[in-house]
């Protein structure tokens, strides 16, 4: 039989690099827990409580550290423990797991750039001593957090930061008062100035919107820049064309006063159509 340990992670704070963050994270929270004390005769197994014997440590044989290289204009510029910012702009990131003996436990690669041997063994140069420095910060937190519990002094996340630093934006509950609303409210209104203007019907600013009362004016209905040009030009054309159209019908107009209205005028002894002479009046208009 085995112990199940499971390890779930929760982030405060984004700020860029989580995987560095949540493998240092996760290598302290395994080494500093304890398991319950266990003893085994036959096929019978025994689970002690705290009180009966104290938890025992995991059996953790090396601390896997990652490390985050960051890649900047094809592989360029290298930067180790990227910002959230940075991370945004880089080309490729490399990830390199190593412990404190040298040991390349994973890597990966992601993005665009693509990586000569050179740059991953200058980054494997440098995963080696941050990863010496890590895990010597981790090895003295865990001293320190078993001297202070051997002593019964203060000790664990809740002690190690100020107090009330967490809980300073913390309000203790108030009751509210409601008694005697109505008329304290009809007071604040009576002293308050009257509104400038007041709106009894809906404001139709263009079809499909309203406003009703006060507020700020709505712009849904006014038009765009290119929107006024287009419509300007629309109307230039128009005016234009119905001027054109005035001045042809005026000319027929003239020409029509010479001849009869009741006789038809031939254009050709090859056409057997006849063209029928309107009174000015019955003339079609062109309308906007």
């Amino acid at each position: 039989q085995v112990w199940q340990i499971r390890l779930d992670m929760h982030l405060l704070n984004h700020d860029g690099n989580i995987t560095d963050a949540a493998s240092i994270a996760g290598i302290v929270a395994l080494c500093h827990f304890r398991r319950p004390d266990v003893s085994v005769q036959g096929e019978e197994v025994t689970v002690y409580t705290p009180e009966e014997r104290d938890p025992v440590p995991l059996s953790i044989h090396h601390m896997p550290i990652c490390v985050s290289f960051a890649f900047f204009h094809q592989g360029t510029y290298l930067l180790v423990d990227p910002t959230e910012r940075e991370e945004r702009v880089m080309d490729g990131l490399l990830v390199i797991a190593m412990n404190k003996h040298h040991e390349i436990c994973t890597i990966q690669s992601s993005g665009v750039v693509m990586l000569v041997q050179d740059q991953i063994l200058r980054c494997s140069k440098i995963t080696a001593v941050k990863v010496a420095e890590i895990t010597e910060l981790i090895q003295k937190a865990l001293e320190n957090d078993q001297k202070a519990r051997k002593e019964g002094g203060k000790f664990g996340f809740a002690e190690s930061i100020p107090n009330q630093r967490i809980t300073a934006f913390k309000m203790e509950s108030a009751a509210v008062d409601t008694n005697d609303v109505e008329e304290k409210a009809g007071e604040i209104i009576a002293k308050a100035d009257p509104p400038a203007e007041v709106f009894a019907n809906p404001i139709l600013h263009t079809p499909g919107t309203a406003q009703i009362g006060e507020g700020i004016e709505s712009s849904w209905g006014d038009l765009e820049e290119s929107e006024k040009e287009e419509e300007a030009e629309e109307e230039g054309e128009s005016e234009a064309a119905a001027f054109e159209c005035h001045k042809v019908e005026t000319e027929d107009t003239s020409t029509m006063k010479e001849t009869k209205n009741d006789e038809p005028i031939v254009l050709s002894d090859s056409e057997e159509e006849e063209v029928v002479i309107l009174e000015p009046q019955e003339l079609p208009r062109k309308t906007r």
